[in-house]
């Protein structure tokens, strides 16, 4: 089976400009192929695991990935799915965030030497001359097509700046320009790109007369069609300070029933026979399969030693032991305590279990709220640092529901 093949069977391919060429290009050529990503945050999130997992397959299948970094495009703004204007970052946060893009990147893609290139579009957009570049390059794109793309007409009612529509031309631009100094002739993307892409595939033809493809990967959604890789807090993200690998192994623990299957094709390296004898199995069956999942998705991320200590304590809270050695933690002073007492509604809100009071309010009336294993008795309750003393480490734990477990240390 060829690499183009086995993409297919696990779900990751969207769209595809040709198929058969494109195929042809994965199974049986050496190709240079890229995608991109801008920096609008200081960490990648789950939402950006699929392309880097597509990335990382046909990099093991011998081909030379690009990853690209918008230092150029990020200073401007992808309008696609937006239905306001992007905040203008400074060069300064972009330079950051893409040090942190590169730091986690290289957990799935091999940088060493002649394995993959580095790239970043400001080396050829920041310093274009304007009136060359739309002589050079706009002319060969029309309004009337760009504005009938899907990107844009999501946010025609809402206003779209001239600025943002100048993304569609650098992206493709882009396409070019690795085109020019690498010979890339394929770009990837999340589906929501097809527009861009297809721009970039178009521009290569005009200005090279030469063939160059597309195709879009699949975005990560669940048994009901709805996205996935966000929480109660958030995003999940790859960077530890974010989102901890425990957290980050409980969500993946905590996927659906009918998920599992899915995310093991697209989100691991676990074989496609193991994958399809998984896919049989039924109710507690499954309770393995999900550790599985869990563990391979958060060994490519952190490594083995934290995939390791979240999946121990994992077993242990579902097991009823508690371990609380590896268990997401806040700490609190006497400072944070008025007269002696804290409140379980700031508490919750401290260690970000809830987002709000009201939240917390809601929570405890429901009774998901425990304290060392007691329930809470209602939303005036108050713990004094005798609580947390009565254990060794001086410390309480907090459950939420059924499988989110905190530590609260008492520091001083």
């Amino acid at each position: 089976m060829g690499v183009y093949e086995e993409l297919k069977e696990r779900g990751l391919v969207a769209q595809v400009t040709d198929e058969e060429k494109v195929r042809d290009l994965l199974n049986n050529r050496k190709t240079v192929f890229y995608i991109g990503f801008d920096p609008t945050a200081d960490s990648l999130h789950v939402g950006h695991f699929i392309p880097i997992m597509v990335a990382s397959h046909l990099q093991r299948a011998g081909h030379t990935p690009i990853m690209l970094f918008g230092g150029g495009t990020g200073m401007v703004g992808d309008p696609t799915g937006k239905t306001d204007m992007r905040r203008m970052m400074t060069e300064e946060e972009i330079a950051h965030n893409i040090s942190c893009f590169q730091k986690q990147m290289s957990r799935l893609i091999d940088f060493s030497e002649g394995r993959a290139i580095m790239a970043n579009n400001a080396d050829w957009l920041s310093n274009l001359n304007y009136i060359q570049f739309l002589r050079d390059i706009g002319v060969c794109f029309s309004v009337n097509r760009m504005l009938a793309a899907e990107c844009y007409k999501q946010r025609m009612e809402r206003g779209l700046s001239f600025f943002e529509m100048n993304y569609m031309i650098m992206q493709s631009y882009d396409f070019l320009e690795l085109f020019r100094r690498y010979g890339c002739r394929l770009e990837l993307g999340g589906n929501d790109q097809w527009s861009n892409i297809l721009g970039g595939v178009e521009l290569i033809r005009r200005k090279e007369n030469q063939d160059a493809y597309g195709l879009t990967v699949s975005l990560l959604t669940n048994s009901e069609g709805k996205k996935m890789g966000k929480t109660e807090k958030g995003a999940v993200w790859l960077d530890p300070k974010k989102t901890s690998p425990f957290d980050f192994y409980q969500y993946w623990r905590n996927v659906g029933d009918d998920d599992v299957t899915q995310c093991l094709k697209l989100l691991t390296f676990v074989p496609m026979k193991q994958i399809r004898e998984i896919s049989a199995l039924k109710g507690q069956q499954l309770n393995d399969a999900k550790e599985l999942l869990a563990y391979e998705v958060t060994r490519q991320i952190h490594g083995e030693e934290e995939a390791a200590k979240a999946r121990d304590a994992t077993r242990a809270i579902f097991g009823k032991g508690i371990p609380t050695e590896n268990m997401p933690s806040t700490s609190v002073s006497t400072s944070d305590f008025v007269n002696g007492k804290i409140g379980i509604l700031d508490l919750l809100v401290k260690t970000r279990l809830a987002p709000s009071k009201a939240e917390a309010r809601r929570l405890v009336a429901q009774g998901c709220i425990l304290v060392n294993g007691e329930k809470v008795s209602g939303p005036g309750e108050e713990l004094t640092p005798e609580i947390f003393r009565k254990s060794a480490g001086d410390h309480i734990v907090l459950k939420k529901g059924k499988k989110v477990y905190h530590k609260v240390i008492l520091a001083d």
